[in-house]
């Protein structure tokens, strides 16, 4: 059960409102943020740009995404990406592996893994050493290095929301959230 109430819809600001009414789910991490009104609109159009409009591939995203939220323990993040990243291109294995928290196992490329070294590194001390940003740069452009950092930060966030307030997990919203959250501009 969540530690803070959710925000009361009816009485948000309009903005606010049209937002969450554009939205296929009203996941419980949207009635939570909405709490925060002046924040709630600019942080689901960062996350619709992160979710849609980067160069970094889906398949690549959803591995950060889901790495991140592991490394955080953001169980709500894993529950709703889980199915996203399948969807995406990612494999079972590789789902298991990171669920496990192999980020080197046998399942992933030497790209994927100098991506999910990176994350680590990103997640776990901030700043990333040399070797881990010249490995992730050999294998991806400039802009998909810093989509990645941006990634690694916005899923660090929510799982510190969803954590801190022990928001209660939704059934995934799937990638018509996704869609929509494209749209919020």
């Amino acid at each position: 059960m969540a530690l803070l109430p959710y925000a009361d819809i009816a009485s948000a600001p309009e903005e606010v409102r049209d937002a969450i009414a554009r939205l296929p789910r009203k996941l419980n991490i949207f009635r939570m943020w909405a709490n925060a009104a002046t924040c709630f609109v600019p942080a689901l159009r960062l996350g619709g740009a992160i979710l849609s409009r980067q160069k970094l591939k889906p398949c690549y995203r959803e591995l950060v995404i889901l790495w991140t939220a592991h490394l955080e323990d953001g169980k709500y993040e894993w529950a709703q990406h889980e199915p996203i990243a399948e969807s995406v291109g990612c494999t079972k294995t590789q789902i298991a592996a990171l669920a496990a928290g192999e980020a080197a196992a046998s399942a992933f490329d030497k790209r994927e893994k100098a991506l999910l070294d990176f994350v680590t590194e990103v997640v776990e001390n901030v700043r990333a050493s040399e070797d881990a940003v010249k490995a992730v740069a050999a294998e991806f452009s400039p802009q998909e290095v810093i989509e990645i950092i941006l990634t690694v930060g916005y899923y660090m966030m929510l799982a510190r929301l969803t954590e801190t307030t022990r928001i209660d997990i939704d059934p995934p919203g799937g990638t018509a959230l996704i869609e929509e959250l494209a749209r919020l501009r």
